[in-house]
């Protein structure tokens, strides 16, 4: 998971700056994917150490939640988008490739619990 959540965090962080570009540099709005991918990158970062590892992916997969349900409002105009009507397309474009990396990182991260919990010893309750 560790290296998932850098690649994650890498591909938002240039998400945002490629939109934040392409858009003129209209929005610094257009830079929320990369804030989400920053802490992600953290969170990859901190779960390199044995220690935080489990931590860090926990607090990886609640920032994704949270971008996730973020984007929604974003991903709500996409058919305007394909009807050519949108007042931002850009805006709705970035936030539905957000939501889309996100929640496949999110299911692999419960994915990756749910192994993990298989493969731990049963408890004496």
């Amino acid at each position: 998971m560790t290296a998932l959540t850098l690649f994650v965090g890498a591909v938002l962080t240039l998400a945002g700056i490629a939109g934040y570009a392409f858009s003129g540099a209209a929005s610094l709005t257009a830079l929320i994917p990369s804030a989400v991918g920053v802490l992600l990158l953290i969170c990859g970062l901190l779960a390199r150490n044995a220690r935080m590892h489990r931590h860090a992916i926990h607090a990886g997969l609640l920032i994704a939640l949270l971008g996730a349900l973020g984007s929604l409002r974003n991903v709500a105009g996409i058919g305007e988008v394909l009807a050519g009507t949108a007042e931002r397309p850009a805006a709705v474009i970035l936030s539905t490739v957000m939501l889309v990396v996100l929640a496949v990182y999110l299911g692999l991260g419960i994915g990756s619990f749910v192994q993990a919990r298989g493969r731990r010893p049963a408890s004496g309750r």
